[in-house]
């Protein structure tokens, strides 16, 4: 009998894997069992170096589904997440993200649909890690000007920590869902996050000001 596995990455204390199945849910998917990986950075620990993940290579079949909320949860370098994909599809293992429904079927026989599925592996991919260095560059301004800021006033605090920063921008530059959708998730204004959309630099120095 096949099964269907979630498999959440859980790197801030924000990020919990109960939020995923959640997501995973509201959309659709009857998850069998959930495997996490907690306080794993998908920039720096290949999949195959986590414990979690590791074993997921052991616990899957031919025809099981393999769910994730979006291929950031298996990485953040463009080289490993498409060869994870890449792996799994060989074993005959379905992928399938909760954002934006994307399917991965290894066992795909038409040239054109292959070429589709290709096609699209590398772009998200290309975007997982497009994404994380545009956090960090963003972080790192941010500390940069909070570091030369001589002045002594703070400013007002920010309503959000630095782990619910980076959520906000990884949902803004996924734009899969709205401004509202975004604030409604993450506890925050709808202007709070259009502020973090518009100067994350600002947003990210507050922070570095406030030690949030």
């Amino acid at each position: 009998m096949h099964q269907t596995i979630l498999y959440a990455r859980v790197s801030t204390t924000d990020q919990t894997a109960e939020h995923q199945l959640s997501h995973a849910s509201k959309a659709g998917f009857e998850i069998d069992r959930v495997i996490t990986d907690e306080g794993i950075s998908g920039v720096s620990v290949p999949f195959r170096n986590r414990p979690e993940g590791k074993r997921l290579f052991d616990i899957l079949r031919a025809g099981d589904v393999l769910v994730v909320r979006w291929v950031d949860r298996l990485g953040r370098n463009y080289d490993d997440v498409t060869t994870t994909i890449r792996a799994f599809m060989r074993k005959g293992v379905i992928i399938r993200t909760v954002i934006n429904n994307f399917t991965f079927d290894g066992s795909t026989a038409d040239p054109v649909q292959k070429a589709v599925r290709d096609a699209l592996i590398a772009f998200m991919a290309a975007t997982a890690q497009a994404q994380a260095e545009a956090t960090k560059e963003a972080q790192k301004a941010g500390i940069n000007h909070a570091k030369t800021d001589k002045t002594k006033y703070r400013g007002k605090k920010p309503s959000f920590d630095q782990a619910t920063f980076i959520r906000v921008q990884e949902e803004l530059t996924l734009g899969a869902r709205s401004i509202s959708d975004i604030a409604r998730e993450c506890g925050l204004s709808r202007q709070t996050v259009l502020r973090i959309r518009d100067n994350a630099q600002h947003a990210q120095a507050a922070l570095e000001r406030w030690r949030v």
